[in-house]
């Protein structure tokens, strides 16, 4: 495997490890592993989040760059994303509930989907769909609410702030931050429907 897939790779093998550090202290309510996990996930998620700049960076360096790899680099993108997402949908902290709505989770679920299909379908047209300034800003926004829950989580899990009291507000801002991800996901993928329509006229 190249070099480039094998950063690509890890992020795909774990994604399920992240989903396991996260919940297991939610499934056991062991609270020691719930500490253990606040230490670990926040480094964690930077870790995956530099793998998808190393994955490029050797791409390129390598000439590494494939058909393969294109399709390769963005689904893993979209199971960690969907993946983090996926753990925010409940806290360890009943009182808190979830960080994110359900409705949003599952619209930008449908929107990753379908940008990845569109992708493959490109891909085995011979048209290589290369990220837009929509799409790189919206996975800034992405990396942002996903560090951002983290922290507030890790913070519960911790018990070194007590800000039950202000758990609306909370909600609201992140709620807020995940709305803008849904948000700016749509309007990346018309921008791209818009520019590579022509994938569907072969179809």
């Amino acid at each position: 495997m190249k070099t480039s897939n094998k950063f690509t790779f890890s992020r795909l093998v774990f994604a399920p490890v992240f989903f396991l550090i996260y919940n297991i202290p939610l499934w056991t309510g062991n609270d020691l592993l719930a500490k253990i996990s606040a230490f670990i996930m926040i480094p964690l998620l930077a870790v995956f989040e530099l793998t998808d700049y190393f994955d490029g960076h050797y791409a390129r360096k390598n000439g590494e760059v494939s058909d393969f790899g294109k399709l390769f680099d963005p689904f893993a993108d979209v199971m960690l994303n969907l993946t983090v997402f996926a753990c925010s949908l409940k806290s360890i902290d009943s009182s808190m509930g979830s960080y994110i709505p359900l409705v949003i989770f599952v619209f930008i679920m449908y929107r990753e989907f379908s940008q990845s299909f569109l992708r493959m379908v490109a891909t085995r047209q011979g048209i290589a769909i290369a990220a837009r300034k929509g799409g790189k800003i919206k996975t800034v926004f992405y990396i942002i609410s996903g560090f951002a829950f983290l922290a507030v989580e890790s913070a519960i899990r911790l018990g070194i702030l007590d800000f039950s009291a202000y758990y609306s507000i909370v909600k609201y801002v992140l709620t807020g931050f995940f709305a803008v991800c849904l948000l700016l996901s749509y309007i990346s993928f018309i921008d791209y429907l818009k520019n590579f329509s022509s994938v569907f006229k072969n179809a």
